[in-house]
């Protein structure tokens, strides 16, 4: 029989996420200050927890899936957090994409309770997360990766374990950084096309088999094409990863000059409320400066 886990955070990601951990024959106690995801969970046979603390109290391992570092800390760190009942068998396996400085804080503070911690951020988006087919990236001790790759194989079509505590989340800034610039990119491309007078759909079909072929123009193109901005990932959540990303990188004494311009090009669209679109409308940005749609 399958353990039970811990998961916290039931939003675009989390929900079908859990979903599939479910389905899959795990026994879960969920808790997200939205109810009605809650709700939802314990109609598939989950258990709802009140506190982070409760759900430690009751399980040895707690998936966490939270929008940033700092609902991480306060669900592990805080007041009725997860560490108030952590122990020698207590792991976390924080799934959010936060801040490597903030997942270093939280997995030293848990090993001073005997604790372990993997950071195990994702990509996919909400199509991955519901089809069970993230890409996975892992931090941590390989012995807890060990343990935690039959829930990974769940979730996720890769798990890779690519260092020690801090590298899935710098691994995960690096994609982010990819993907962003990728989406700018395409837009500069298509709108291009798209003002030549050529149809951007048969451009499309002619590169993607070619070295310009790529999974962000797959998934992106089509729906850009469509007007379609529904999130799967939202805008404002790829500005708190390329904030982190700038972050990182001016540590480390970097200046990522292309990465900064997308993340102005990131802020505008937030300013003029579009930060709840799908990170593919980051093109947005590109329309409007050059007053023109691409088609």
């Amino acid at each position: 029989m399958k353990e039970t886990l811990g998961f916290i955070g039931l939003g675009i990601m989390g929900k079908p996420m859990a979903k599939n951990l479910i389905n899959a024959g795990y026994k879960l106690i969920v808790l997200d200050v939205n109810p009605g995801p809650v709700k939802e969970l314990v109609e598939m046979g989950a258990v709802a927890a009140s506190t982070p603390a409760g759900i430690a109290g009751s399980v040895s391992k707690i998936i966490t899936m939270l929008p940033d570092g700092p609902e991480v800390e306060e669900v592990v760190l805080g007041a009725g957090g997860i560490i108030e009942n952590a122990g020698l068998n207590t792991a976390l396996i924080d799934m959010s994409s936060i801040s490597p400085t903030v997942t270093h804080k939280i997995a030293a503070s848990l090993k001073e309770k005997e604790a372990q911690a993997l950071d195990a951020p994702v990509s996919g988006g909400e199509p991955g997360a519901i089809k069970g087919e993230l890409a996975i990236m892992v931090g941590g001790p390989e012995t807890l990766f060990n343990e935690m790759k039959p829930v990974f194989d769940v979730l996720g079509k890769s798990a890779v374990l690519v260092g020690d505590t801090g590298a899935g989340q710098t691994t995960k800034l690096v994609n982010q950084i990819l993907v962003g610039i990728h989406i700018e990119a395409m837009g500069e491309a298509f709108l291009l096309a798209s003002k030549a007078g050529v149809d951007c759909m048969k451009v499309f079909q002619a590169i993607k088999g070619g070295l310009a072929g790529s999974n962000v123009l797959n998934a992106k193109v089509p729906l850009l094409l469509d007007r379609n901005f529904k999130p799967g990932f939202k805008i404002r959540l790829h500005q708190k990863d390329l904030k982190n990303a700038l972050e990182a990188s001016e540590t480390l004494g970097l200046d990522l000059k292309v990465t900064r311009i997308v993340q102005e090009m990131i802020g505008a669209l937030v300013d003029r409320g579009n930060g709840d679109d799908d990170h593919g409308g980051i093109v947005q940005e590109l329309e409007y400066r050059n007053k023109t749609e691409i088609m």
